[in-house]
């Protein structure tokens, strides 16, 4: 299928790799406004051919696929004009940078027949995939908790904060773990570079169930950070993506209350044996690129399809709502 990438930045170098390696696509155009990139690419593919007008691709008749990958301001434009000429399109997170807009992507799509999937990456990520079906197999017992830190230096944003930007990766994995969406949020942050655009940020979500979340975001600390610790009644697990081979430790560890005395809580502690398992070791984007390609070949819906988008960014709405509010709870409507 002719597809065509618009950005070749940070991200836009993976997916054009990506993409060139998947069998399904035929990489007609990619587009970058600044000359540099576009030298880049002639260096590193001089077979494909690069563009600075993001049009050419939107309106050339021969495009089936379009794959955006520039800031977030440009994702709704880019993405409604893709959509009107009936292309599937392929949006980095965020899918927009408000609810409203999201909706209206999602719905163009709907009435156009084709395909909208965004890159929550990390749903294809082997290490997710294994937690999921370690969760899925019963083994942790019913999840308590799930505490998440994604945290280093930079890149600093100008369009969106960082819940926007580094959050997103840990909703989608929530999400997709749970299979339960929050009622309410409550979030607390700090713009200490661009005034609105908050740097630091740590957003709590409840739920209808015991289950809570907790997620720390920062564009500002010294060290790299990514974390995620899943509390089941049965066992707990301990997910570092930083960790190179073991990313996954699971902890037969836990805590057993006994509340018969009114008067007193007695709780026993049990700690056991750390088991390593192992996860498919691909690389997340190229199974993403190929849910895109399959999704748009079959018509199946993808795992990261724009209804998860839309209920993140319906969740990252709320926890902004609940900055400006000094942390105040926020209900959610989803």
């Amino acid at each position: 299928m002719k597809t065509g990438i618009i950005g070749y930045g940070y991200w836009g170098i993976n997916l054009v790799r990506n993409v060139v390696g998947n069998s399904v696509f035929d990489l007609k155009y990619v587009c970058d406004t600044s000359p540099d990139r576009l030298q880049l690419l002639q260096k590193t593919y001089p077979w494909l051919t690069g563009i600075d007008d993001a049009n050419i691709i939107l309106n050339d008749s021969e495009i089936e696929c379009v794959i955006i990958a520039t800031n977030p301001a440009n994702h709704f434009s880019l993405a409604q004009q893709a959509l009107k000429n009936r292309k599937h399109v392929l949006v980095e997170k965020p899918l927009a940078t408000n609810l409203a807009d999201a909706v209206k992507l999602a719905e163009l799509a709907y009435t156009n027949g084709v395909c909208l999937m965004v890159d929550h990456t990390f749903l294809y990520h082997g290490a997710v995939r294994k937690i999921k079906e370690i969760a899925e197999r019963g083994e942790l017992g019913t999840i308590n908790y799930i505490d998440s830190t994604r945290i280093n230096l930079g890149i600093f944003q100008n369009d969106i904060n960082v819940l926007w930007d580094l959050a997103t990766h840990d909703l989608s994995i929530i999400n997709y773990l749970t299979g339960e969406l929050p009622y309410s949020v409550a979030a607390t942050g700090k713009c200490h570079i661009k005034p609105g655009i908050e740097n630091i940020a740590y957003l709590n979500l409840f739920y209808q169930t015991d289950l809570i979340a907790h997620i720390h975001s920062s564009w500002s600390s010294p060290v790299k950070v990514r974390q995620m610790l899943v509390g089941g009644d049965k066992k707990m697990l301990v997910y570092n993506d930083i960790e190179p081979s073991e990313k996954i430790k699971v902890y037969d560890s836990g805590f057993i209350t006994d509340d018969n005395k009114k008067e007193q809580i007695l709780v026993d502690y049990r700690t056991g044996d750390v088991f390593v398992p192992k996860h498919d070791t691909r690389e997340a984007l190229s199974t993403m690129v190929d849910d895109f390609a399959q999704s748009v070949k079959t018509g199946k819906k993808p795992l990261a399809d724009a209804n998860s988008a839309i209920q993140i960014i319906q969740i990252l709405t709320a926890a902004k709502q609940s900055i400006t509010q000094n942390g105040k709870e926020v209900k959610l409507s989803i």
